[in-house]
């Protein structure tokens, strides 16, 4: 299974979203160096460490945009820690406009 495919599993799991998008942007950050890695060598952009998350689910509502991030983060905490690099969360309860 993929790293999305975890992604996507977990994050349905655990908030049984209304609609849900897991975005692999890391081709989007080929030459980037990682600040605190061990290497020194510019990223090529290759395998699944960049990740944007569109999530609306009904578990959200009345939570503030903190509230919301740390879910997601303690749910996909061992991605987090094994190899997902970034992860830009946006989460909305159903019916609230979209953050961009």
């Amino acid at each position: 299974m993929s790293t999305k495919q975890r992604i996507e599993a977990k994050l349905e799991e655990a908030f049984k979203p209304e609609s849900l998008a897991v975005i692999d942007e890391s081709h989007l950050h080929a030459g980037h160096h990682h600040h605190g890695s061990d290497h020194h060598a510019a990223f090529d952009g290759s395998g699944e460490t960049h990740f944007r998350v569109r999530l609306v689910s009904e578990a959200f509502s009345g939570e503030s945009r903190v509230a919301r991030q740390r879910a997601i983060n303690k749910v996909l905490a061992e991605e987090l820690s094994s190899g997902v690099h970034a992860l830009a969360i946006e989460a909305s309860a159903p019916g609230e406009p979209r953050r961009r």
